[in-house]
């Protein structure tokens, strides 16, 4: 039998031999790392390495990291009424894209009645217009993600953030998939919090962190009890999934422009050959994307039946995001962008790493080619 391939990265990436090797020293460490002994002391030397690798990968001062257990709850954490600025009051309204990840949709800490959507376009662009007449109204915590888990499109986030500050708001970044995909850097674009997670880019499941701008103040914990991470989250730090962590961005960091440019040409190459068969569709293929990410449909497509015959195939691919694609109902991102629910049904994602070769991708168009085909008899 051939090996799998494995073509679902943006659910989640096999761990970097960089991440196991810092798990490893860690996982021998006894000490608790609020300790102040000496093997406290080194287990809080392997957190306070990682704090300090992430915060210089984007642009931020290491005592602004807080480490949290998952993406999930980095989201809700940054989604806190009473945030503010340097110079700003307290924003108790949120503005959210209508193409976000679950754990952003559901608001956070916000009121159902303090939650705004704002509208995307039908390449799932956000709709600045539509989130400066949004803010019209007041300022807002807006959040809009750097890149979409499901199409890869890119979004405006500095002009975004630049409508919000004017408007005397704050911006929230989900940039989970764009981490060691795309440069991303939170001065450069104007975000006043960011969050990301360690399994998107070769770290551990379960590690996931808010990062926040300097002069950011107003924000609550959702976990209390303890002073760990400056009293930001509570509970003992999970030191071998954040040393994981670390090590993870400092190996993505270093081979993310390479990688980037290897993977737009197996991925232009990959949809060259999605669309020969059967008429198949690209979804936010006219905008800027992640160079790693396709979403695509068929005229007649289901997408379980298409998951189950590449699965068939030795080929991982999913039909959207990993927290929801169990489920039987179309994305929400592309009901967003304006598509009905027979197309929003029938989408499947590939999504490419650092380990996706020239042979991944014939193999995976040798197993669309037989599915694609099969609707054609049908």
């Amino acid at each position: 039998m051939p090996s799998r391939v494995y073509l679902d990265w943006n659910a989640t990436t096999p761990l970097r031999s960089e991440a196991r090797a810092a798990m490893l020293v860690a996982y021998e460490l006894v000490g608790n790392p609020s300790s102040v002994h000496a093997e406290g002391r080194e287990a809080r030397r392997l957190v306070e390495e990682a704090r300090a690798a992430l915060a210089g990968a984007v642009g931020a001062l290491p005592r602004n990291v807080v480490f949290t257990s998952a993406g999930t709850e980095a989201n809700a954490l940054a989604l806190s009424p009473g945030l503010r600025g340097p110079s700003g009051g307290p924003v108790q309204r949120l503005l959210v894209s209508a193409v976000e990840h679950a754990s952003v949709l559901v608001g956070g800490r916000f009121p159902a009645d303090r939650i705004g959507q704002i509208h995307v376009t039908r390449s799932g662009a956000v709709d600045l217009d539509h989130l400066r007449a949004l803010l019209a109204e007041g300022p807002a915590l807006v959040s809009i993600m750097a890149a979409n888990n499901e199409t890869g499109a890119l979004q405006p986030v500095a002009e975004a953030a630049r409508i919000v500050h004017e408007a005397g708001g704050l911006l929230h970044v989900d940039a989970i998939q764009a981490l060691g995909k795309i440069a991303f850097n939170m001065k450069a674009v104007g975000a006043d919090l960011a969050t990301f997670s360690a399994h998107k880019i070769g770290g551990p499941k379960g590690v996931g962190a808010l990062v926040i701008a300097e002069g950011l103040s107003g924000l609550e914990p959702v976990l209390r009890g303890g002073g760990q991470e400056l009293g930001r989250r509570a509970g003992t730090e999970n030191v071998a999934g954040i040393a994981g962590f670390g090590a993870a961005v400092k190996a993505a960091l270093q081979a993310l422009p390479e990688d980037a440019k290897r993977m737009v040409t197996l991925r232009d190459r990959l949809e060259n050959g999605v669309r020969a068969v059967n008429c198949a569709t690209i979804f936010s293929e006219d905008v800027e994307r992640l160079p790693n990410t396709v979403l695509f449909t068929a005229p007649g497509l289901k997408a379980e039946t298409a998951v189950i015959g590449f699965d068939l195939e030795g080929i991982a691919v999913s039909s959207g995001s990993a927290c929801s694609s169990g489920k039987v109902q179309p994305s929400h991102v592309l009901s967003a962008m304006g598509y009905d629910a027979t197309v929003a049904q029938g989408a499947v994602r590939l999504s490419l790493g650092w380990s996706t070769g020239p042979d991944d991708i014939n193999r995976a168009l040798e197993a669309w080619r037989k599915l694609g085909n099969s609707l054609l008899k049908v």
